[in-house]
């Protein structure tokens, strides 16, 4: 079933509902991801598992077929219904999430969690695409910003939620409860989305979806697409970690019962992701217009500060001063997704779009989410017969030199981006 296309004569007014139905779905994809980093405590307690296998639940499990999956159905979406292939994967994700509440051992809770990565590969890149088809070039860095606002709200309800249910009920309620929400609200986006015409506000570009080595040919000759791809995997690797095990290092060293992690952390999600997700995509564009180096400085100057805040913030043991600091490091570690976003979708035409983000997002996700919570998790392990409970707070900081290593890459890449921008 194709839907009719909206018009292509200018921007129409309902592109804001599609934005936000969108933002709803991205909403729920961190909801389900992110949920499992406040549900680790009891789960691990009742499961009797180590921080290594915690790691490899909140980050291989999910990043297997996430990543592999995500190019071919990208693929799929530069030329076929984009929105049908959302609500499908919507559906599917949250199914797997209810089931995630009915696991019995680690090896049923892994398989649940690949069940999850398999529908989330078919959320972000036709999502991505279909923003690119609904706003003007002058407008995409806020739009995108606004769909990334479901990274830190997701992820808060996600804690919040979580950390609510787990200490009112259990752990699998939890689970059961959000992934039977987000099943009933998946018809929403077949009944209330258009497929729009592609690239309609590209002028000059014509052209069938192209395949996938075309368009990996493409973008093997532009080195910003890469650096940026590695730059925003190194920050992943820290980003990723810290959204999961933030929880539970505030339950070991600040000893925190958990319906106040829960409030504690959703706030810091909140407030700190939002603000900086915004502020990221204002900045990108008010001045991407006079350069396009623009897309990669932010970035880097984000990350650069992000550093020592990061230190600081995991080190300190007062709890207000840890709360300031990552605020700032939430703020900071997030602003990059409407610049890089942007600067991706514009690497390329049109119809390559969805494809190009999906290998972006492919690297992302395989390096940032598959190595970052279970690179934690072992070091903590490791860490453990000589830190004691301690040994989680030294672990996180010892990842901030993931930071870094993202604002050179961002750095270098400005270099390049002018001259691989499409015109």
């Amino acid at each position: 079933m194709t839907q009719p296309p909206v018009a292509d004569d200018k921007p129409s007014s309902a592109r804001f509902g599609v934005l936000a139905l969108l933002f709803v779905v991205y909403t729920f994809n961190f909801l389900d991801r992110q949920i499992l980093g406040i549900l680790a405590v009891p789960i691990k307690a009742e499961l009797k598992l180590t921080d290594t296998e915690l790691g490899l639940l909140g980050g291989l499990a999910f990043a297997l077929f996430y990543t592999g999956l995500g190019i071919p159905i990208a693929w799929l979406a530069d030329r076929k219904n984009r929105v049908w292939i959302i609500t499908v994967a919507f559906a599917f994700w949250s199914a797997f999430t209810a089931a995630c509440g009915l696991a019995a051992n680690f090896t049923q809770l892994f398989l649940m969690r690949m069940g999850v990565g398999i529908g989330e590969a078919g959320g972000v890149a036709p999502s991505y695409s279909l923003i690119a088809d609904y706003f003007p070039p002058k407008e995409r860095a806020r739009a995108f910003s606004f769909y990334a606002f479901g990274i830190p709200i997701g992820s808060a309800l996600g804690v919040l939620l979580g950390g609510v249910f787990a200490s009112l009920i259990s752990w699998r309620a939890a689970f059961i409860a959000v992934g039977l929400a987000g099943f009933v609200l998946a018809p929403f986006v077949i009944w209330l989305v258009r497929e729009p015409a592609r690239g309609r506000f590209d002028a000059g570009e014509k052209g069938k979806a192209a395949g996938f080595l075309q368009t990996f040919a493409v973008v093997a000759r532009k080195p910003s697409f890469w650096i940026m791809a590695f730059a925003a995997s190194s920050s992943s690797i820290i980003n990723y970690a810290s959204f999961f095990w933030i929880p539970s290092f505030l339950g070991r060293s600040f000893h925190l019962p958990l319906h106040e992690i829960s409030y504690y952390f959703a706030a810091l999600l909140l407030v700190g992701g939002v603000v900086g997700i915004w502020l990221g995509g204002i900045f990108a564009d008010r001045f991407g217009g006079k350069s396009k180096r623009v897309y990669a400085l932010i970035p880097a100057a984000c990350f650069l500060v992000t550093v020592p805040a990061s230190v600081f913030g995991v080190l300190s043991p007062s709890l207000t001063v840890a709360f300031s600091f990552f605020l700032v490091i939430i703020a900071l570690g997030l602003a990059w997704l409407g610049p890089v976003t942007t600067a991706i979708q514009h690497l390329v035409p049109h119809h390559m779009r969805a494809t190009t983000s999906a290998i972006y997002l492919f690297i992302n996700n395989l390096i940032g989410l598959g190595l970052g919570p279970v690179l934690i998790g072992a070091l903590s392990d490791a860490l453990t017969s000589e830190f004691g409970a301690e040994g989680l707070r030294y672990s996180l900081a010892a990842g901030s030199v993931f930071f870094l290593v993202a604002a050179i890459l961002y750095f270098i890449a400005a270099r390049f981006l002018p001259r691989d921008w499409h015109a």
